[in-house]
Formats: C-alpha cells, structure tokens, sequence
C-alpha cells in the first residue's frame, strides 16, 4: 500500500495507521512533566555539589553497603584470629588488640563525620522541599479562596439559600500561616505543660 493511499484512506474518515502509545494508568502529561521536571531539578542539584560533598556521600554509600560489612568481617575476622595464634606461620602482632580498637574507633570518628555531611545535605534539599510544599499549599489555599468567593457571588445572584450559610464566610477568607503556627505552637506548649502537671488536666 502506498503512501498515498495511506493519506486517502486516513483523509475518507478510515483508521489511521499510526496512533499513539496508551497512557499508563494514572499517568496524565501533567504528572509526567512533573517527574521529569523533578527528575532533572535532582540532577542539577547533584552537579552543583561540590567535591568533597561527592566524596561524601560516595563514601556514605559505601559504608551503608554489604561490601562494607564483608570487608570488615574479613579484615577483622583476620586480624582477631591471627593475633589469637590460630594461624600457623603468622606471628601476632597486636595480641592485646589496642591497636584494632584504636583503628576502630578512628574509623568510627571519620565515617561519623562523613554521615553528618551527607545528612546536612539531606536535611537542606528537604528544607527546600518543605519550603516548595508550603508555597504550593499557600498558593492552593488562596486559589480555592478566590473560587469560593466567585461561587457565593454566583450563588447569591442566582438566589440560591446556600450562599446565606455562615461556614462559606470562613472559607472565604485567606489563611495568615503565622496565625496558624502561633495557634500550634500555643496548643503544643498546653499539652507539653499539662503532661508536666503545671496546668490542671
């Protein structure tokens, strides 16, 4: 079949021959931009980080893996069981083990470090996150705000009773986000003096 008559046919109402991929479910564009959007945002992120952080968090990796478990189970398995005498031919070189614990517990001090690092990291892209949810949340309030506002104005117009209902007044007004803290932070200071018995329960 020709290419023209491809055209004719697609041109006559018939199936076309190409279509496109199914979306899969629950996956809209929308959604997918988003992934994508979020997906290069985490990569730019990683190449702005400087060596040391990639050094980092390479040797976090490392230390969060099975590799490293089985490199110590060795190295220190070795080391306790040859300076035990168990290996034959192998002379004991710390036969009291101060020098084991020594290396241990430097190793300790660095790879501490190395996790606080990497965690700092951690901590200042989920800052920027919590940050990014707020504004989004703020944003969505205000917008939906506005909405209700244009429905009881439709609603009024058109003399529905429902506009007359005195929670649509609330909603109408936009959330202060310091109110709402104060208001928690006030809550949480009850409870915490309640359960520490300076206010009666």
């Amino acid at each position: 079949m020709s290419e023209k008559t491809l055209r004719s046919g697609a041109g006559q109402g018939r199936a076309s021959p190409t279509f496109q991929p199914p979306q899969p479910p629950g996956m809209t564009p929308v959604l997918q931009r988003n992934i994508r959007s979020l997906e290069r945002r985490r990569k730019e992120e990683e190449a702005q980080a400087t060596l040391q952080e990639r050094l980092a968090q390479a040797i976090t990796n490392f230390t969060g893996s099975m590799r490293f478990v089985y490199l110590h189970l060795a190295v220190f398995g070795f080391w306790i069981v040859a300076n035990l005498g168990w290996v034959p031919g192998v002379p004991a070189w710390d036969p009291s083990f101060v020098v084991l614990a020594m290396i241990a517990s430097v190793e300790a001090i660095f790879l501490s470090t190395f996790v606080l690092i990497s965690q700092n990291r951690i901590s200042a892209a989920a800052d920027r996150r919590a940050d990014l949810d707020l504004q989004v949340g703020l944003l969505a309030e205000h917008e939906i705000t506005k909405i209700a506002e244009l429905l009881a104005a439709v609603a009024e117009k058109m003399g529905i009773q429902a506009a007359s209902d005195p929670e649509l007044a609330e909603v109408q007004q936009d959330v202060a986000p310091e109110a709402v803290l104060t208001e928690i932070q006030a809550v949480k200071q009850t409870e915490k003096e309640r359960a520490d018995g300076r206010v009666p329960a």
